[in-house]
């Protein structure tokens, strides 16, 4: 069947057999399809939408456009996949402990991406931290440490890279369908066993409100279960920082901080905790989620999942150090300043968005593709929601490069902060598990 056939039938609503989702997906590999073609199939996606049975077919289709991790590991393959915010490290501490569980975490994380953080660009403010890798070395680095945060190396997905390049230019990157083959192409390209996905619902996420939150994250569970993975979902609250710092090096910072199981981190922990115990339960290493809780923290407790994180850093190029001495080898900003209140009442409202574009102005994340990032900068201190504060209070503190970044930052963030006189309630980071 022609190309331009299967985008007739997308376009009357006709169902695609596999078949032709599978010639489809070729041709965006090997340049068969034309950019046009590939425009008229995502906005046909985006408008007309495709069934579940589609959307597995084509995340299976895209999938099998380039390599497939295969393992031989002595225990089960796992990751997690967060859809981004605000001082979302989850990665850099979930990672190591399952690792301490005998969980096996191939983990492909990606960059900063508009006003949320990037996995990568964090661990990249470690000197000498080596994202990209081989398959090959990938593989030694999981069977060796138990666990290894890299990008995605070259021919994972390809059909996945030239569909998502031509989403961006064509006003399709909300589609739900194009979001899910998207995202879980490259994670079941991994091999995995099991995944988790953590779907941020608030102002400082890509989805506001609750509704299209769960309308993405049924759609992530239904097609990774149909495609052979079993996944999961925790939608999790993005209406103000997960943890305690907003920046490249300040994010480490913070994990460092919740691995030597130090106080601080509590909403940080819960997320981490509630994502492990899932995999841990689904994957038979424990016998239900509670226990999956208690074998987490241990791994807190007794400095396993801290040895483990220090022993990726130094296997990808880190420093052998690392965890001990990370005072010495990350930077730090040439200037601090508190950012303070202009009222006082209970903290109400966080605008996590702003926060985002006030780490992107100080250089902590890119304006453009190709932009250098300050690892340095950011924002932590942050004060919660429900908290009382007094005109003049510090509300968080600024790390920027220089006095005129602050005293830009400081006009965003005068917009960011909503008071009540009366107390409000604290959110949970917990809203709802799909399984």
């Amino acid at each position: 069947m022609s190309i331009a056939t299967i985008l007739a039938k997308l376009r009357d609503h006709d169902s695609l057999r596999k078949e032709e989702i599978d010639e489809f997906s070729s041709g965006l590999a090997n340049g068969k399809v034309s950019d046009a073609q590939a425009a008229a199939f995502a906005m046909a996606v985006c408008l007309n939408g495709l069934s579940e049975e589609e959307r597995v077919n084509l995340t299976q289709a895209m999938r099998d456009t380039g390599k497939i991790q295969k393992w031989n590991l002595p225990g089960p393959v796992v990751d997690k996949h967060s859809t981004g915010g605000i001082g979302d490290n989850t990665s850099l501490v979930l990672a190591p402990m399952l690792a301490a569980c005998g969980a096996y975490v191939p983990m492909v994380s990606g960059r900063g991406l508009g006003h949320t953080g990037g996995t990568l660009d964090k661990l990249e403010s470690i000197p000498g931290y080596r994202t990209q890798v081989t398959g090959e070395e990938l593989e030694l680095v999981v069977k060796e440490v138990g666990c290894a945060i890299v990008g995605a190396g070259e021919g994972i997905a390809p059909a996945d890279k030239r569909l998502y390049a031509i989403r961006d230019l064509t006003g399709t990157v909300e589609s739900v369908d194009l979001i899910t083959s998207s995202i879980l192409s490259k994670k079941l390209a991994a091999g995995l066993e099991s995944l988790v996905l953590d779907v941020k619902v608030g102002s400082g996420s890509f989805m506001k409100d609750i509704k299209p939150a769960r309308v993405l994250a049924q759609s992530l569970v239904r097609v990774g279960n149909g495609a052979g993975c079993k996944t999961m979902a925790l939608l999790t609250d993005m209406n103000q920082p997960l943890a305690h710092a907003a920046g490249n090096a300040l994010e480490v910072k913070s994990a460092l901080k919740l691995l030597r199981n130090e106080p601080g981190e509590e909403r940080l922990l819960e997320v981490v905790l509630s994502l492990g115990a899932l995999l841990l339960a689904n994957v038979g290493l424990v016998d239900d989620e509670v226990s999956g809780r208690v074998m987490l923290q241990k791994t807190l407790e007794t400095g396993r999942a801290a040895e483990i994180f220090g022993h990726m850093v130094h296997r990808l190029g880190g420093p052998s150090d690392f965890v001990d001495h990370s005072y010495r080898y990350l930077s730090n900003s040439q200037e601090m300043e508190f950012f303070l209140s202009s009222n006082s009442g209970f903290l109400e409202k966080v605008d996590g968005r702003l926060l985002g574009q006030a780490v992107i102005e100080l250089g902590g994340g890119r304006k453009m593709a190709n932009d250098i990032l300050d690892f340095s900068v950011g924002l932590d201190q942050f004060v919660r929601i429900g908290e009382k504060v007094n005109e003049g209070d510090p509300l968080l503190r600024i790390h920027a490069a220089t006095e005129s970044q602050v005293e830009a930052v400081k006009i965003l963030l005068s917009q960011a902060f909503k008071f009540s006189e009366v107390p409000v309630v604290i959110p949970g980071v917990m809203i709802e598990t799909m399984k």
